[in-house]
């Protein structure tokens, strides 16, 4: 093993506590080197043995952090990651990497110019329930697939006090939010499409900004994939339903990991990433004998620390990283207003 890759956080709200710094710091890969905490002190009580920085600017100008996560506001990535980069720093990104797809392109030409990488943090590809979808698909068992349904559900009837998601600024909204994550599952399962079209509504009390998104991707293999983010479902319907010529499979959202995290379980911990019971996916299909057969599909584990395999991978061995230019370019064309 290569020595650890140096890392900062640039912020250390839900997405630093939660998603990063407790992998990162159990990586053997990494070594969590500092948090950027403008105003609170919560990291240092959390991670009192590295570097409490209360500006980015320190951060970047420390030579020995090789690598920046930038999981601020959607609409400071851009800026933030591009001074990361002309300060020789590798970066990776909360969902979307930008707000633009040319914004993310030119990042993209940057660290090309500089010899490093630009990685997007897109833990949801390791969920325990879309791992089920991506391996049925995969197995062929349904067929050739015509129609998918991908949602991200949810019920918030007020407006949240996260003023980045909830007014009219660059990145706010639903889609942006919430929908960027299965339309990126969409993209990694079925590539990207060749056409598309989208609906925004706002329904909330004073909403500023949409609160509910539909994106319908059209493929001219004739599969359709109807991508669907809402703030206002009382009972949530499958999160994700997949119809194919021989077979049809559905799942509800169940993966576990982000609710074992918020409640202090660590990566390394036995059962962190297991679905409770009764969460299997429900798989109809045609038998050989040509009966209509009914299984339950228990869920594999999820686990987000295969994120920061992947991103060790691409920075210390230059293995191309599971999330491709291609498909940020995609679903950035397919965001973006």
């Amino acid at each position: 093993m290569e020595k650890p890759i140096k890392t900062g956080l640039l912020a250390y709200g839900m997405s630093g506590k939660v998603f990063h710094a407790p992998f990162i710091s159990a990586h053997h890969g990494f070594e969590l080197a500092a948090i950027v905490e403008r105003s609170k002190n919560m990291a240092a009580e959390d991670y009192p043995e590295i570097a409490h920085i209360r500006n980015y600017e320190d951060l970047l100008a420390d030579e020995s952090i090789e690598l920046v996560v930038v999981n601020t506001p959607n609409f400071t990535h851009y800026q933030y990651a591009k001074e990361a980069l002309n300060a020789g720093k590798h970066v990776l990104i909360e969902k979307p990497v930008a707000v633009l797809r040319k914004e993310a392109e030119d990042l993209f030409a940057l660290a090309y110019r500089k010899n490093l990488k630009v990685l997007a943090y897109q833990n949801r590809r390791f969920d325990s329930d879309f791992l089920s979808v991506k391996e049925i698909v995969e197995k062929g068992t349904l067929g050739k697939i015509v129609e998918a349904h991908f949602r991200f559900d949810r019920y918030r009837n007020e407006i949240s006090h996260k003023f980045f998601k909830e007014e009219n600024i660059p990145g706010s909204g639903i889609l942006y939010d919430l929908g960027a994550h299965i339309l990126d599952q969409a993209i990694a399962l079925f590539g990207s499409p060749d056409e598309f079209e989208k609906v925004y509504s706002r329904n909330r009390p004073n909403s500023l900004v949409d609160d509910y998104a539909n994106v319908h991707l059209k493929y001219k293999s004739g599969l359709n994939v109807y991508v669907t983010a809402n703030m206002l479902v009382v009972d949530e319907p499958p999160a994700y339903s997949i119809y194919g010529t021989n077979g049809t499979f559905t799942k509800y959202r169940a993966d576990i990991q982000e609710a074992q995290l918020l409640t202090g379980i660590k990566p390394a911990m036995a059962g962190y990433g297991i679905e409770n019971d009764n969460h299997e996916g429900k798989l109809v299909y045609i038998s050989e004998a040509g009966e209509k057969t009914t299984v339950k599909v228990p869920a594999g584990k999820g686990d987000y620390m295969l994120v920061f395999d992947e991103v060790y991978n691409s920075i210390r061995k230059d293995k191309e990283y599971f999330v491709t230019q291609s498909q940020i370019l995609s679903q950035l064309g397919i965001l973006e207003k």
